[in-house]
């Protein structure tokens, strides 16, 4: 019998990765609105901390739920820039 041990993904250099639009998205708003968490657990994850000082990060669902939620602000954007 053989027991598969899956490693969990992390990904801590997001804030990097996301720098393009850093400064043109509220973040605040962002993890309250897609996350429905404090903007300060968001901006942890974002500088690739844990909360007490470890390392830490986005997990695997949590990547998939902030490109989920990337694409749809994009959408939103794009149809705003179509109604003018």
């Amino acid at each position: 019998m053989e027991t598969i041990i899956k490693k969990q993904v992390v990904v801590s250099d997001m804030k990097q990765r996301l720098a393009d639009i850093n400064l043109s998205v509220s973040w605040m708003d962002f993890a309250n609105k897609y996350f429905h968490k404090s903007s300060s657990w968001f901006y942890h994850k974002l500088n690739g901390i844990d909360g007490n000082g470890g390392k830490g990060g986005f997990n695997e669902e949590e990547l998939e739920q902030l490109r989920g939620s990337l694409f749809d602000l994009s959408n939103r954007i794009r149809r705003a820039a179509e109604s003018i």
